[in-house]
């Protein structure tokens, strides 16, 4: 039943400032017979919860009064940058170059140090504690996308990377047609950390929520070579459980493409994501 792992989930702090709980910092200490002694109940609800991903619930984490206001202008300076440079670019942009950027456009303005602060605190704060218990590929704030390694894929604004994810993609593309697209690739640190505190901003700064949909900067599989594809004409509906109504979604399944990162039912703290697609590296 994977009762360490849920354990883990469960004891990922309490509602409120973000503070961590008793109960988060001494699970590691709890012995083998109570981690047994969890009952399926308790797996029922978290199942649950993550089958309403959207909602608010009891445990969740949320930023403190103080976190939310330095959320707000850390969101907006990000999307100054990226109406700066361009979507295309900003999913490719470093956290390093963020920083330049910001710093040579006075209608960008530099980070303040309370930013900087707030931005290296999501990033390496363990996530369990807000409950997203997957892997960390990019390990570092710093770590950047390859330019030279990279292609942007015609008619989507999405980049991959040569090799392996870009040889899949196209594979898929023969195997199943035109009516399947690349809805989303290559993400950077920078494009994660958008994507992670708006979700947060527009859900009163609850960052258990936003972890439901989106992982946190750092432990997305996007900036290693992951991708996801939809079909042509669906909308924002490629990324709910609708997509498994389609005939793209059939194929995918049929010809084996589907091999989830993030199945159904899975015990990670996320959501099910039936479009995404896990590349092997």
């Amino acid at each position: 039943m994977k009762r360490r792992d849920f354990l883990k989930l469960a004891a990922a702090g309490t509602m409120g400032s973000m503070v961590p709980s008793p109960v988060y910092a001494a699970w590691r200490f709890v012995s083998k017979e109570t981690i047994e002694s969890i009952d399926d109940r308790h797996i029922k609800d978290y199942l649950e919860k993550i089958e309403n991903f959207n909602k608010k619930h009891t445990e969740d984490i949320f930023l403190d009064s103080g976190q939310k206001v330095i959320l707000k202008t850390t969101l907006m300076r990000f999307q100054r940058i990226q109406h700066t440079v361009g979507h295309g670019h900003f999913a490719l942009l470093s956290f390093d170059d963020a920083i330049k950027t910001a710093k040579a456009y006075s209608r960008i303005g530099p980070f303040s140090k309370e930013e900087l602060d707030f931005l290296e605190m999501i990033f390496y704060e363990d996530s369990l504690f807000y409950g997203f218990m997957g892997d960390k590929p990019l390990k570092n704030l710093t770590d950047t996308i390859d330019g030279p390694k990279v292609i942007k894929i015609p008619y989507t604004g999405n980049y991959l990377y040569k090799g392996t994810p870009l040889e899949m993609y196209y594979k898929i593309q023969k195997d199943i047609g035109e009516k399947v697209i690349l809805t989303s690739g290559l993400r950077s640190v920078t494009k994660q950390f958008m994507l992670f505190l708006n979700k947060a901003y527009h859900n009163d700064g609850n960052l258990s929520l936003a972890s439901r949909s989106l992982a946190p900067p750092g432990y997305s599989f996007h900036g290693v070579g992951d991708f996801d594809v939809g079909q042509v004409g669906f909308g924002a509906q490629n990324f709910t459980d609708k997509f498994t109504e389609t005939p793209i979604y059939q194929r995918l399944a049929d010809l084996g493409y589907i091999k989830l990162r993030y199945s159904k039912g899975n015990l990670l703290g996320v959501r099910f994501e039936p479009w995404h697609i896990k590349v092997n590296l």
